[in-house]
This record gives C-alpha cells, structure tokens and sequence, in this order.
C-alpha cells in the first residue's frame, strides 16, 4: 500500500495573501537586531517583529502572521524595531 502524502493546511494564510499580492516578507537580521521578520509593500511597512529569546521561528512566523492581519484589517501597525 501506497501513502499519499498530503501537504498540511497553510499555517500563515495572511503571509500568503499578503505575499501573492505583491507584498514582501523579509526574515533576518535588521540592523542591530539579530533577527526580525519584517512585512512590507513599496510604500509601507506593516508589521516589524524582533525575535524573541527563545523563540522558535515557527512561533515568529505566526505572530508575523497575526500581526500582519492587524495591520491589514485594523490599520494597527507594529513595530518592535525602531520603537
């Protein structure tokens, strides 16, 4: 017998959306910070989140994720980088 693998259900639907609209996701590190995930389009940038101690990057990727949703359904923008 034969497994079909199955790809899981998209964990970040925001982060694709966002992504297949034009905008960019950046993972990295941002000037003094190590490591950040920063959501952003040519003229704005929506979300930029500095990773926490200890925190994986699965858990990064979902508060981008959340934050993200904010920003674009709320018009709340959050900025752990130049704050």
């Amino acid at each position: 017998m034969t497994r079909q693998h199955h790809p899981p259900e998209n964990p970040w639907p925001n982060l694709q959306k966002f992504i297949d609209s034009g905008g960019q996701i950046s993972i990295g590190e941002s000037g003094p910070v190590r490591c950040s995930a920063v959501a952003a389009d040519e003229h704005t940038m929506y979300v930029a989140l500095s990773r926490r101690t200890g925190e994986s990057l699965v858990d990064l990727l979902h508060r981008l994720d959340r934050a993200l949703d904010k920003a674009l359904s709320e018009e709340v923008f959050t900025d752990e980088i130049n704050s």
